[in-house]
């Protein structure tokens, strides 16, 4: 009886010996930093590797707490960014370019997507297949402060025209229709946006790439300065997360493109979830990426952008793209 009460004592003691050291780890272990990322989209299929954390926990395993907050714009994203909504915008070059300009304390950290996605669409039958041959013609966009037509601007400029050779037609975001129609000669979009098209039934077009002609980034991480002077470790950490999901996203398309069903409010098709994720794969890398890693910051070509938005009058001064860009966050982010 006395060896069976000892033997007893023992075990209650190793096992609150045990739930006293859980207690103190759980203690000791940080909370999670929250930090919240304003889009430019609502939760749509190609940020599936986000939309995936409360599957794959790539930010928990950061020790983070990811907020997505859904936005209708790059520029709605900055002022976000801004207003203190946000920690981190997943924004466009343009919107970027503009906020700098009204003198905005940014930094671009990580290029999102390094190829340009834009592109101009025309019908096999019109013959238009070289961005000069598109003087004279009229040409559909989203809207006026869309991508589409900065992405025109700057095509245009390339080849030596200006929106004055053309007409632009603000179509909205079905601007296919318009195409087939005949009611515009071409139409600028995106590369989801043609792909979606053509699972709709458009056949028979040329397209002309924006990348071929400036191969400028597509989408960028942005933070205000003084985030980015304070919180470097947690921003460190954040880089590592998104580039952990966006390999993820890479390696395993078919989980994505499943998962999409069930967390993209545009993933009801698993086939055309495959399409866009294949896109956005694509234009995630590049030769630079391939060198450094995934995110690296191409200054040439952001400075290349910045200079035709400034003599397209997009924005009022020059930029000098070195100054608010920083390079220091993707080391040994892999």
């Amino acid at each position: 009886m006395f060896k069976h009460m000892l033997r007893r004592l023992a075990t209650l003691a190793i096992v609150s010996a045990l739930a006293f050291s859980a207690q103190t780890a759980a203690a000791q272990s940080p909370s999670p930093d929250k930090i919240t990322l304003a889009g430019w989209s609502k939760p749509i299929t190609e940020i599936i590797h986000l939309l995936a954390e409360p599957d794959m926990g790539f930010f928990k395993k950061e020790n983070l707490a990811l907020t997505y907050l859904p936005g209708a714009g790059g520029g709605d994203a900055l002022r976000n960014l801004l207003s203190g909504q946000a920690n981190v915008a997943f924004t466009d070059p343009g919107s970027f370019f503009a906020a700098l300009d009204k003198g905005a304390k940014l930094r671009a950290i990580y290029d999102i997507y390094p190829q340009n996605v834009f592109n101009i669409v025309t019908l096999a039958s019109s013959g238009i297949t070289q961005p000069s041959e598109l003087k004279g013609k009229r040409i559909g966009v989203y809207s006026l402060s869309s991508g589409t037509r900065q992405n025109l601007q700057i095509l245009l400029q390339q080849v030596g025209l200006s929106e004055d050779d053309v007409t632009i037609i603000v179509t909205g975001l079905l601007n296919f229709a318009p195409l087939i129609q005949g009611r515009v000669d071409a139409t600028a979009a995106t590369d989801t946006g043609l792909a979606l098209a053509r699972r709709r039934g458009l056949t028979d077009v040329n397209v002309i790439n924006v990348a071929d002609y400036l191969n400028y980034s597509s989408d960028l991480l942005v933070v205000e300065e003084s985030f980015y002077q304070e919180n470097k470790d947690m921003l460190r950490r954040f880089l590592t997360a998104w580039r952990h999901s966006v390999e993820w996203m890479m390696e395993k398309p078919e989980d994505a493109a499943r998962l999409a069903v069930r967390r993209a409010i545009d993933g009801q098709d698993e086939s055309l979830n495959a399409d866009i994720i294949a896109l956005r794969n694509r234009s995630s890398t590049s030769a630079l990426t391939q060198q450094h890693g995934l995110g690296t910051l191409n200054l040439e070509t952001l400075q290349a952008a910045a200079d035709a938005y400034f003599e397209l009058g997009l924005i009022s001064r020059r930029i000098a793209v070195q100054d608010a860009i920083a390079t220091d966050l993707l080391a040994n982010t892999q």
